[in-house]
C-alpha cells in the first residue's frame, strides 16, 4: 500500500510541479515519460484509493476544456477542425498530460461500471455476448503497429499463416506503381513541409533539403511509366525513340534515389519540425537498399519496361519480411491512401463467443470533448487500426469471423452507440 501511495505522489507532483520543469524540451520528455510510467504502475494495481481519483479529476476536467479541438491522430497533433499540423509544444505536452491520466482513469470503478451497463444494454439481445474489454490493465495499454508482426501477434496467427500473409500482402502491395506513388506521396508532404519550416527558419539544411526531394521527385517523374497499361494498348503506343549518342542519358539505377534518401536523412535528421516525415523516408529506404542495383530506362519497347517494373515486384516481394517496416507502409498506402504511424491508445483485446466461430476485437481510444467532429475523427482512426486487423486476419485465413467493436471515452460524455462501415462503436463518459 506503502508503494502505491508513492506512485501517486510522484503522478500528482509531476502534473502540478513548476512550469519551469517543462522549460526544456529534453526535461519536458523526461516528465512526459514519467508520467506515462507513473500511470501505467498505478494502473496495474489492483486497488487505487478514490482520494487520487478525486484529485486528479479536476485536472483532467480542465485539461479536457483546454484541448477541446485538438488530438493525437496517429502520431500527429492535429486541430480536428482543419486537418492542420498543430505547432504548439506547450499544447502537446498538455495533450500528452491528459492521455496519460485519463488512461489511468479507465481503472475507476466508475468508469467501469458505466461501461459494463452500457455494454450490457446495447448487447441485450445478443444470445453469446463477448467478455466485457478493457477491465483488465494489460487491455488499457497503448500499442504502437509498425508491421504484420505486433498484428498477427495479437490475433494469434500461427507461423504457416504468417508466411501466407507476408506473400499475399507482397503480391499485392509491392507493384511497381504503388511503390513509385508511395515514395512520391512521402516527398510531396516532406516537400509541403520544408516550404513552411523555411518562412521562420531559413537554415542551410533545410536549403539542401528541399533541393534533394526535388530531384528525388524529378528522378520519380522522369521514370514514370509513361506508357499508362490501363490507358491503351500495347499494339497502340509508338516504339520509343533511342539516344545513341548519349546511351547512358536515359538509363539510371534505384540506387541513385537511395543515395537521395541518404542524403536526405543527413540533413534534416536534426529538425524535429520534419521528424515525422523523415521518419518515413527512412522506413522506404529499406526498400530501395532490396533494389539498388536495378535499372530504370523508360526510352525501350514497352514490354522490356513491363520486364523492369516486374524486377522491382519480384525483389521487394522476395526481399520484405513480416516484421518489414517498409511492407507496412506500403500495406497502408494500399488501403487507405495514407502512411501515417498506426497507433492504438486502448489495446483491448480479442475475445471468442459462441464456440469457435465468432470473435470480437475490441479497441479503444481517449477524447478532448464529445463533440461531433472530434469523436467522428476518433472513429475514423479506430476504424483504420481495426480495419487493418481484420485484413489480416482474413488474408491469413483465420478461422472464424471477426466481429469489430471500437470505444471512445470522454470527460462527461452521455453513452451512445454510432455505425461506421458497418462496425459498432460505443462513446462512454469519464467521470466521479
Amino acid at each position: 500500500m506503502r508503494r502505491k501511495l508513492v506512485l501517486f505522489d510522484q503522478i500528482q507532483y509531476l502534473l502540478s510541479g513548476p512550469k519551469s520543469a517543462f522549460s526544456a524540451s529534453h526535461n519536458g520528455a523526461r516528465l512526459i515519460g514519467a508520467i506515462f510510467y507513473y500511470c501505467s504502475e498505478a494502473s496495474r494495481d489492483d486497488i487505487v484509493p478514490s482520494q487520487w481519483y478525486e484529485e486528479l479529476f479536476p485536472k483532467l476536467s480542465k485539461l479536457s476544456c483546454l484541448l477541446k479541438n485538438v488530438d493525437l491522430v496517429d502520431g500527429r497533433f492535429i486541430d480536428v477542425n482543419n486537418h492542420s499540423i498543430v505547432r504548439d509544444e506547450r499544447m502537446l505536452r498538455r495533450m500528452l498530460k491528459f492521455k496519460a491520466i485519463a488512461r489511468a482513469f479507465l481503472g475507476a470503478p466508475s468508469v467501469q461500471e458505466e461501461l459494463k451497463r452500457n455494454m450490457e444494454i446495447a448487447m441485450s439481445g445478443i444470445k453469446h455476448k463477448p467478455p466485457l474489454s478493457f477491465s483488465k490493465s494489460s487491455e488499457r495499454e497503448p500499442m504502437v503497429i509498425s508491421s504484420l508482426k505486433p498484428i498477427s501477434d495479437f490475433l494469434g496467427i500461427s507461423a504457416q499463416q504468417r508466411k501466407e500473409l507476408r506473400l499475399t500482402v507482397c503480391s499485392q502491395v509491392a507493384r511497381h506503381q504503388i511503390w513509385t506513388n508511395a515514395l512520391e506521396e512521402i516527398l510531396k508532404g516532406l516537400k509541403l513541409e520544408i516550404e513552411f519550416l523555411k518562412c521562420y527558419c531559413p537554415r542551410k539544411g533545410v536549403h539542401m533539403g528541399e533541393q534533394i526531394v526535388s530531384t528525388c521527385l524529378s528522378f520519380l517523374s522522369e521514370t514514370a511509366n509513361c506508357h499508362d497499361q490501363e490507358s491503351s494498348s500495347s499494339w497502340m503506343r509508338p516504339k520509343p525513340i533511342r539516344v545513341v549518342d548519349c546511351p547512358s542519358s536515359s538509363t539510371h539505377k534505384w540506387e541513385e534515389v537511395l543515395e537521395m534518401f541518404n542524403d536526405l536523412i543527413n540533413c534534416l535528421r536534426d529538425e524535429k519540425e520534419l521528424s515525422f516525415h523523415v521518419s518515413k523516408v527512412e522506413v522506404m529506404r529499406e526498400g530501395l537498399n532490396q533494389i539498388k542495383d536495378l535499372s530504370v530506362d523508360k526510352n525501350i519497347p514497352y514490354t522490356e519496361v513491363r520486364h523492369q517494373e516486374g524486377l522491382v515486384q519480384k525483389r521487394l516481394m522476395k526481399t520484405l519480411g513480416h516484421s518489414s517496416r517498409c511492407l507496412f507502409t506500403l500495406l497502408q498506402y494500399y488501403l487507405y491512401g495514407t502512411m501515417s504511424n498506426m497507433e492504438v491508445e486502448i489495446s483491448g483485446g480479442l475475445h471468442q463467443v459462441g464456440g469457435r466461430d465468432k470473435f470480437f476485437l475490441c479497441m479503444g481510444k481517449l477524447v478532448t470533448s464529445d463533440e461531433e467532429n472530434m469523436i467522428w475523427s476518433g472513429i475514423k482512426q479506430l476504424d483504420r487500426a481495426l480495419g487493418i486487423f481484420k485484413f489480416a486476419w482474413e488474408t491469413a485465413g483465420m478461422k472464424g469471423t471477426l466481429e469489430l467493436q471500437g470505444h471512445i471515452w470522454c470527460v462527461g460524455a452521455k453513452c451512445r452507440m454510432l455505425t461506421y462501415r458497418g462496425n459498432l462503436f460505443f462513446v462512454h463518459g469519464i467521470s466521479l
